[in-house]
């Protein structure tokens, strides 16, 4: 019975725990981690700034390019309605001596015996000069207006004093603008005051 007295006795408790702890390195390495929280949190912060100032510059660098590609859509536009209205211009001015033409026409034609072509001739200018003007052409107006070099072109002058100096007398082959621009200055007669009432102005 004596073998009973040698027997070793149990480890305590918190002999084993012991042990397990001092042969566990991961265990003391977590507390030494857990003790400076500070660092892990300022990195994390610093990538997120860094990657806000990424989408930043992106987003300007977007807004750049919508704007560049706005003013690109705006100037080809702008060149397309040029290069139409040129086009619009240049047929318009070819059709100028289209209403002359039906003019002296109308004029030649101002007979009673010839009535009835002078309203088909008459309709047919009107329905011409409807469709240009719808485009833009204008017709200067003369006749009683006092002379401007930029709109008439005048091919004589005639003394009267029945109206003031530099009036547009006659209109010999009208003018016409087109969109503010000049097409064709209108061929004129102007009137200038007698020789005598020059001579007693001077």
């Amino acid at each position: 019975m004596a073998s009973y007295g040698n027997r070793e006795k149990p480890e305590s408790e918190d002999a084993k725990q012991g042990v397990a702890t001092e042969g566990n390195p991961s265990t003391a390495d977590s507390g030494a981690a857990s003790a400076s929280p500070g660092a892990n949190d300022i990195a994390f912060a610093e990538q997120i700034q860094k990657l806000l100032a990424e989408k930043q510059d992106l987003m300007n660098t977007l807004v750049r390019r919508q704007a560049d590609f706005e003013n690109y859509r705006k100037r080809v536009e702008k060149e397309r309605h040029h290069d139409r209205h040129r086009g619009v211009e240049a047929l318009v001015e070819h059709l100028l001596p289209v209403l002359d033409a039906f003019d002296r026409a109308l004029a030649a034609y101002d007979n009673p015996a010839y009535a009835e072509s002078s309203k088909g001739f008459e309709l047919i200018r009107k329905q011409l000069g409807d469709i240009l003007a719808k485009q833009g052409l204008e017709r200067i107006e003369s006749v009683g207006k006092e002379f401007n070099p930029h709109f008439h072109h005048a091919i004589e002058s005639v003394e009267t004093a029945e109206l003031p100096d530099g009036t547009v007398l006659q209109e010999l082959q009208p003018g016409y603008v087109f969109h503010g621009r000049i097409l064709r200055p209108a061929m004129v007669r102007v009137t200038s005051a007698p020789a005598k009432t020059r001579e007693a102005q001077n």
